[in-house]
């Protein structure tokens, strides 16, 4: 597999503060990130924030999202309204490998209310660098879309 290289993030008022030290915590690891926003903890509508993470990784102009919310669900539900996207709900380092592994997840929601800042970068990590399996799965994978 190809490493990700690089990311889009983004999220709603509940994620503000986890983004703002995620963002520098994939930047020191090496990944070139955009923000989406929302840039301020006043309170948002999170689509705004995970219909242009999905698109931007759904285009291919980013290898991988990430998008934080409270509880990551309004955010997972956005991102897979869209075609190419799969996104996961993981608020444990398992799980992300299991979403990559099963799954080829290409977007990671992160429920910040629900875990910590530490545990949300050892899910990101997992998740990034975690390749899919294929074989069985690939067919599976290649049933989702509509």
């Amino acid at each position: 597999m190809t490493t990700p290289r690089t990311i889009a993030i983004g999220g709603d008022h509940a994620g503000f503060t986890y983004k703002a030290t995620l963002l520098g915590f994939l930047e020191s690891a090496g990944y070139t990130v955009k923000d989406f926003g929302t840039h301020s903890a006043d309170s948002v509508d999170y689509p705004d924030f995970a219909h242009p993470v999905a698109s931007a990784v759904e285009s291919g102009e980013f290898d991988r999202g990430i998008l934080i919310c409270g509880s990551a669900n309004g955010v997972a539900i956005t991102a897979n309204k869209h075609q190419g996207i799969r996104a996961a709900i993981c608020w444990q380092e398992e799980l992300a490998s299991l979403a990559r592994q099963h799954n080829d997840a290409n977007v990671l929601c992160i429920p910040a209310r629900f875990i910590e800042v530490e545990l949300a970068k050892a899910i990101i990590d997992r998740f990034l660098t975690t390749d899919f399996e294929g074989g069985r799965h690939a067919n599976r994978v290649g049933k989702i879309s509509c």
